[in-house]
């Protein structure tokens, strides 16, 4: 499979987990302290299915430069999601806002890289 068309793949689940986590983020800003924990655990396998995919082809067909910085800004939001989970979700504590919001906005120029670098 080649890079391009693994890369385009990549973007739309990618795109699906951000849908997911608009989702959250509406419901934590809506009052709900936390979203359930199927919808948490859906938007973290889709967006590790997503991350494993642009490593797959970044190591075995090459990435763009661009893609790269992509990748980068989403390992970054990843790293949020995980403490967003550990630290907060599974212990019941209400989601900081500011984590949420820093979580979606990284993942969220990650994402448009990508697009850009997928359809380029």
């Amino acid at each position: 499979m080649e890079a391009g068309l693994m890369l385009r793949t990549a973007v739309i689940v990618l795109a699906l987990t951000g849908a997911g986590g608009v989702l959250m983020a509406i419901m934590r800003f809506s009052g709900r302290p936390q979203p359930p924990a199927w919808l948490a655990m859906l938007h973290g396998l889709l967006a590790g299915a997503g991350l494993t995919l642009v490593l797959y082809a970044a190591f075995t067909a090459g990435l763009p430069g661009s893609a790269w910085l992509g990748l980068l800004l989403m390992a970054g939001a990843a790293l949020g999601g995980i403490v967003l989970n550990l630290g907060y979700h599974v212990k019941g504590i209400e989601l900081p806002a500011w984590l949420v919001l820093t979580h979606g906005a990284i993942a969220a120029a990650g994402l448009v890289i990508f697009a850009i670098a997928a359809w380029r």
